[in-house]
Formats: C-alpha cells, sequence, structure tokens
C-alpha cells in the first residue's frame, strides 16, 4: 500500500527547482532536495529513500528536437547505461500509479490551456537504481520550458492531485508493454483511455529483446502482472515477434497486440 510519498528534487536542473517551489506552496508534501544529478544512485540518502513507500522525481528531460513534453516513465536501464544506474537493472515501479498519474497529468495539462506541450509516456530508461517504487516526471525541451512557470505549476497540481486522491483500484489490469518507440503513442493510448495499467515500457531500440529484460519488467512491477501488451508492428519483423511470444510463453506470461485492447 502507497501511503508516504517522497518528492526527488535536484537545485542543478531548472524544471526540478521550479516544479519544486511549486509543490513547496501547495504545502504537505516531503523533500529530499540534492545538489547534483538525480539520475546518479551515490547521489540519493538512500536511507531517507528506504523510509518512504513511494518516489517521485521531478525532473527535466532533453530533447534533442526540442519537443514541449510533459512526461512519466519508470527508471532503469535495459542495455547501455545512460546518466547511472546499471545494465540490465531496472527500478520498482507501479503500474497503477503511473496510470493515475498519467491521467492527472493530462488533467491538469487540459485544464490550464497548457496545449502546446504534449503529454506522453516514455519507455524506461536511465538512473538511478534505487529499491522502492518511483517515477520521473518531467518537462521536456530545452532551457526555455524547464523555466516555464505554466508548465512546472502543472506538474506540481498534477503531483498533488496524485498523491491526494491516490487509492490503489484492484480493477485494472496490469501490463508491462513491449515494443515501439521512445515515446508510446500506442501505450500512451491504453494507459490514459482502456482498463489496462502500464509499468515497464521495453523499447524497440534495445533490440534485440531478451527473456532476461522481460522478466526483469514484470519482476520489477509491485503489483502481479497479467499480461504483456505487444505493439504489434513496433516489433519489427515477424521473426523478432515470434522470438518474444516464445520468451513469454516459455515463462507462461499472457499477451496481447494492443491494437486489440479496447479503449
Amino acid at each position: 500500500m502507497l501511503k508516504k510519498f517522497l518528492i526527488i528534487g535536484s537545485k542543478s536542473d531548472p524544471a526540478s527547482r521550479n516544479i519544486v517551489m511549486n509543490l513547496i506552496d501547495l504545502g504537505g508534501f516531503d523533500f529530499h532536495l540534492i545538489e547534483g544529478e538525480m539520475l546518479k544512485t551515490e547521489n540519493l540518502d538512500l536511507s531517507k529513500i528506504n523510509s518512504y513507500d513511494f518516489i517521485i522525481f521531478a525532473s527535466r528531460h532533453k530533447s534533442e528536437k526540442h519537443e514541449k513534453t510533459l512526461s512519466i516513465h519508470s527508471p532503469g536501464n535495459f542495455r547501455e547505461v545512460w546518466g547511472g544506474g546499471e545494465t540490465g537493472r531496472l527500478c520498482p515501479s507501479s503500474a497503477l500509479f503511473n496510470k493515475h498519474l498519467f491521467y492527472f497529468l493530462n488533467k491538469e495539462r487540459e485544464d490550464s490551456g497548457l496545449l502546446r506541450y504534449s503529454v506522453t509516456m516514455e519507455a524506461t530508461h536511465h538512473g538511478p537504481l534505487i529499491d522502492r517504487p518511483c517515477v520521473f516526471i518531467e518537462i521536456g525541451g530545452s532551457e526555455e520550458e524547464w523555466k516555464d512557470k505554466k508548465a512546472s505549476f502543472v506538474v506540481a497540481k498534477a503531483i498533488r492531485a496524485a498523491t491526494e486522491k491516490w487509492k490503489e483500484n484492484p480493477y485494472h489490469e496490469i501490463a508491462v508493454g513491449i515494443g515501439g518507440p521512445h515515446y508510446c503513442p500506442k501505450f500512451n493510448n491504453l494507459q490514459l483511455n482502456s482498463n489496462s495499467a502500464i509499468s515497464h515500457i521495453i523499447p524497440k531500440y534495445v533490440s534485440p529483446i531478451t527473456e532476461e529484460m522481460v522478466l526483469e519488467a514484470i519482476n520489477k512491477t509491485i503489483e502481479e502482472v497479467d499480461f504483456a501488451i505487444l505493439d504489434w508492428k513496433g516489433l519489427g519483423s515477424a521473426e523478432e515477434r515470434d522470438k518474444i511470444i516464445q520468451i513469454l510463453e516459455k515463462n507462461y506470461i499472457s499477451w496481447k497486440k494492443a491494437g486489440d485492447l479496447k479503449n
């Protein structure tokens, strides 16, 4: 049961600073503020983190195309370590809280009229590596977006709404996502509009997707996983899809095509 939430922010990250300042004004949160990068485990006070049920990292996201985004994702590294953590290891993730937070991020963005930003999940990537369930919520783009006061207020309001109104929904079906691009249009739609709740997402660009990756994503979902959702066309060739299906069926993991799930 998730009751105690901790917000982690970095003083060196302009988006993080602005989100945290708004959360301080809103009141009622516990914070762990650090000097350096949040992505590096060694910069964190793990003894403090381990006394909480769930960790929310408030951060910037750097987009090479300067896309304006408000995003969430679970942390971990399937292959190359980028920015911290360890290869092949993921942080625990809550499919139910991810779905809940994603709903409120979409709602606050629409209610505020901040339509120049898109709301998206990202595939699981980067550090740090911690033992508590966690999620990153980020303002994406360039320095201009990271310093956008309205964007940071929208993110802060989404965090407040998600934590204050959190109540576990036992009727959602728990899933991991496999395939597709880094920004996850198929999984975004399902997370927002279907009964499925998605934790970790394994993107196609980490191919070849291995049994170890699939089992790590499932084992690091704190709820019992009901099935894997496959972005069918986003898995590449028929041969690549067959290999993933063999992995799933070998481990008695049910699977469904994203296109077959009802919105």
